[in-house]
């Protein structure tokens, strides 16, 4: 199959999972675009009560004088300045998955909510040339460290995934490959366009 692979990298927000594997997946040369699943962008506030919202229409360049503006020490310490600026140099904002028409050979989900919005989102879409879509979940915890490591191991995936000739025969046994190694359990499922 090769690099020629489309993926998508699927988080709630599109900021932090998503983003940083995004950014691992196309500095090695994949297709690849990242997505949310949420209603709307929440990041962390001053307080866990008090979260900072935004809509997926607010780009992460506003995002980030946003908070510059609110409380600049804050948003530095915790990572979200640094995060942010990076997202800004790899898109312009956030995307929903929900409103992306385009097609997918793999799309994988950050956390098992994401993966079940995501395949309820499949089921209500009209199927038109019925081309196959694995959907593929991973579990990784939303934070600055846990995003580094799981970016390592969706890039891993995908390079399996891109190594198979079929993938649709293949899959199955290279998830059960990946697993062991990546220690966190798998879930799968294929979908049709």
């Amino acid at each position: 199959m090769g690099v020629e692979m489309r993926v998508a990298v699927v988080c709630s927000s599109n900021q932090n999972r998503s983003m940083e594997a995004h950014s691992f997946l196309s500095k090695r040369g994949y297709r690849v675009r990242s997505f949310g699943t949420g209603n709307q962008v929440k990041l962390p506030g001053p307080s866990l009560d008090k979260p900072n919202i935004y809509d997926f229409n607010t780009t992460y360049d506003e995002m980030y004088k946003d908070l510059l503006r609110k409380d600049p020490e804050l948003y530095t310490q915790n990572g979200i300045l640094h995060m942010l600026d990076r997202n800004r140099r790899i898109k312009p904002k956030p995307e929903r998955f929900q409103s992306c028409k385009d097609k997918f050979e793999v799309v994988i989900t950050c956390e098992e909510r994401v993966y079940d919005q995501l395949l309820e989102d499949m089921e209500t879409r009209e199927k038109d040339d019925m081309n196959p879509v694995h959907i593929i979940n991973i579990d990784i915890q939303d934070n600055h460290e846990e995003a580094t490591i799981g970016a390592f191991l969706i890039c891993d995936l995908v390079s399996m995934l891109s190594e198979s000739d079929d993938l649709d025969n293949d899959i199955d046994e290279i998830l059960q490959d990946f697993e062991p190694r990546c220690q966190r359990t798998i879930l799968h499922t294929v979908n049709f366009y």
